[in-house]
């Protein structure tokens, strides 16, 4: 049986269910390819971010995927139309995975755009709530097909040393909740894992906003995962 990804806002457990899998999935890819992402990281003279988004394709692309002919739009590194298959159900999913690279002092938060997220963003800014609709759809609808939104984020935490090289300390993975979870996560400015971006609206700069990754690893334990790298690679899946 094929669900009706709108089915699930009517049964939320078997929604995480889902992005739990798909989370596992990621982290099989990158961690697969850890090695070559160190190497990558120390040899390469393009900017991080560049480097990341490499990294991040190619493991999973090595990994492979089934594959649905709907063409996704959207600011993600990697986006891919796919079933995701299960002993009970098979379920269409419109996969989005972004990479992110930062110095390991900023390895606590990662910045992203409203156009990564179906979640509305609650938080509070300068005193005030702030309400900031993501545009990514819960569910993302072609002429054919309804597919469940799935983001993940990859994001590669590496130290500058001499010789302007960079050593990769090691990957963080967020699966970022489905906007049909909103209640659970944020259903309030009070209750929330994000913080400010580092936008200024005064120079009309364009909305964002941080990740906070420890605050929403304690919302869900197993929505964080991390690849240690140095000094010794090493990998546990964390629930």
């Amino acid at each position: 049986m094929t669900l009706d990804p709108s089915g699930l806002a009517a049964d939320l457990d078997l929604l995480e269910q889902i992005e739990k899998a798909t989370l596992r999935m990621v982290v099989q890819a990158i961690y697969d390819f850890h090695a070559q992402a160190a190497e990558i990281f120390a040899g390469e003279s393009d900017l991080v971010q560049d480097i990341g988004e490499d990294i991040t394709r190619e493991a999973l692309d090595r990994l492979g995927t089934s594959v649905i002919p709907v063409r996704l739009f959207g600011k993600m590194d990697y986006k891919r139309a796919r079933y995701i298959f299960h002993e009970n159900y098979s379920l269409r999913q419109a996969l989005f995975v972004d990479s992110k690279a930062e110095e390991i002092a900023g390895a606590k938060t990662a910045t992203i755009q409203t156009a990564q997220t179906s979640m509305v963003i609650r938080q509070r800014r300068a005193g005030q709530d702030v309400a900031q609709q993501g545009s990514l759809p819960t569910i993302v609808q072609s002429s054919s097909h309804s597919l469940l939104t799935t983001t993940v984020f990859v994001k590669y935490n590496y130290r500058a040393v001499q010789g302007a090289r960079n050593e990769l300390v090691d990957i963080t993975l967020i699966a970022l909740p489905n906007g049909l979870l909103q209640d659970r996560y944020n259903p309030d400015a009070q209750l929330t894992f994000w913080l400010a971006g580092r936008n200024a609206p005064t120079l009309g700069e364009a909305f964002r906003v941080r990740i906070s990754i420890p605050r929403l690893k304690s919302m869900a334990t197993w929505r964080v995962q991390h690849i240690h790298v140095l000094p010794t690679p090493s990998y546990t899946w964390d629930d």
